[in-house]
């Protein structure tokens, strides 16, 4: 089994690593990869939207399966090229056909989905910039904070929350009229705040059953205590400590069956992930959001603990065999930490050398944002290597990691200290 992994991030080499594991692989290929996944696996130099240059790659390696890393190539439709074209169509694609990776591409879109389906989710409004008045007198209605959210993809920085009603119809205004996410706020969706503690269940789907992998919970903000700006991801823990066997089942029959459900009803074919970003509130799962594919770093700490052979469990997603395969599951914890670039997630430097990073022993290091340059492993990214480590519980495992982070050193080096500190 050849396999070509699209993306570039700590997410595509914590899945290279898993699927080198796998005695069925044979070739395994990541474009356009990193310095990580260099070590295990070919890196091509494609971007994950140049579909030719990816067909080219496909073609050449005799390519048996294609595992889609990032939502862009999804809600541009990488999935349908494939089905498009006579020479790729019977490779099967990991990841959602474009009509369904809409969950993530428009919040609307995911929001009629998830009204229309009954999924519990806060109450919202879309406006654009000829209903901006009515903007206006929708978030007078609502009570502080406000929630403004841009509706197609902005690199996980399209979402606003403010206290004062002034500063939220200043900003829906500068969404909206000066465009400034671009396309991506031309429709802003306003919904309700939901107080509560949030947590991610992940969902793989062959388009008929479903398989639910392990709870995780990430920590979005730069600052300890979670404050500062959102980055894309600052450590995760897995499983997440509140998820009872009470609340997941709420979140089974209220969450994930009519999502899966609701995909097959509206005809949106889906093979692939499903990363569903929850609030707890009291003890009511909410959705917050739809991504369409792992989360980053999420799955640093969810694919650590899947003891079955991934590339087992991706056949039968292709093949449409996924409720064949029982899961197993580790039960100790896995916690990371991410490592980033001094100044991110705003104006930081690349290029700063890393060092001590193979000196880490019982922590599994993941590269983000690096690559080689004269044989040196340097940052090429605001994230920079994630650091995995197992223990009984979440402290423990954290205790791990960040003693290896000591061995690790790079300019400006940052992380938070206190993943976890909500638990």
């Amino acid at each position: 089994m050849n396999i070509l992994i699209l993306g570039a991030g700590g997410r595509e080499h914590t899945l290279a690593w898993k699927l080198k594991q796998s005695p069925k692989l044979n070739n395994l290929y990541v474009a356009p990869g990193n310095a990580g996944t260099a070590e295990i696996a070919k890196n091509i130099p494609v971007g994950v939207n140049d579909f030719e240059g990816i067909k080219k790659a496909v073609l050449a390696n005799d390519v048996n399966i294609v595992v889609v890393g990032p939502e862009d190539p999804l809600v541009n439709g990488v999935h349908d090229y494939f089905l498009n074209d006579s020479e790729l169509k019977n490779i099967p694609v990991i990841g959602p056909q474009k009509a369904g990776a809409e969950l993530e591409g428009s919040k609307e879109f995911a929001k009629e989905f998830m009204i229309r389906h009954n999924i519990p989710t806060a109450a919202y409004e879309s406006f654009t910039a000829e209903t901006l008045q009515e903007g206006f007198k929708f978030l007078e209605t609502l009570q502080p904070p406000y929630v403004l959210k841009a509706d197609g993809l902005a690199a996980g920085k399209g979402v606003v929350i403010l206290e004062d009603i002034a500063d939220a119809k200043e900003e829906l205004k500068t969404m909206l009229v000066d465009a400034k996410f671009g396309n991506a706020s031309a429709t802003v969706v306003i919904e309700e705040f939901l107080a509560g503690i949030e947590l991610s269940v992940f969902v793989l789907t062959d388009g008929i059953g479903y398989k639910v992998l392990p709870t995780a919970k990430d920590y979005k903000r730069i600052g300890e205590g979670d404050a500062g700006l959102n980055t894309g991801g600052m450590g995760a823990i897995s499983p997440v400590p509140f998820a009872d066997d009470v609340l997941m089942d709420k979140i089974h029959q209220r969450i994930v069956k009519p999502t899966v459900e609701g995909l097959k009803k509206d005809n949106l074919p889906y093979k692939g992930f499903i990363f569903i970003g929850l609030i707890k509130v009291g003890d009511e799962p909410k959705v917050i959001e739809y991504n369409v594919r792992m989360g980053d770093p999420e799955t640093e700490v969810v694919i650590p603990r899947i003891k079955n052979d991934l590339v087992e469990v991706l056949e039968a997603v292709a093949n449409g065999t996924l409720d064949a395969i029982d899961l197993e599951l580790d039960p100790r914890t896995a916690s990371t930490v991410m490592l980033v670039s001094g100044g991110y997630p705003e104006a930081y430097e690349k290029g700063k050398e890393i060092t001590g990073f193979d000196s880490v022993k019982d922590s599994l290091v993941f590269h983000a944002g690096t690559s080689l340059k004269e044989g040196k492993v340097v940052t090429s990214g605001g994230r920079v290597m994630a650091i995995t480590s197992y223990g009984d519980n979440f402290k423990e495992a954290l205790a791990t990691s960040y003693e290896n982070i000591k061995k690790i050193k790079f300019e400006d080096m940052n992380y938070r200290k206190d993943i976890g500190f909500d638990l």
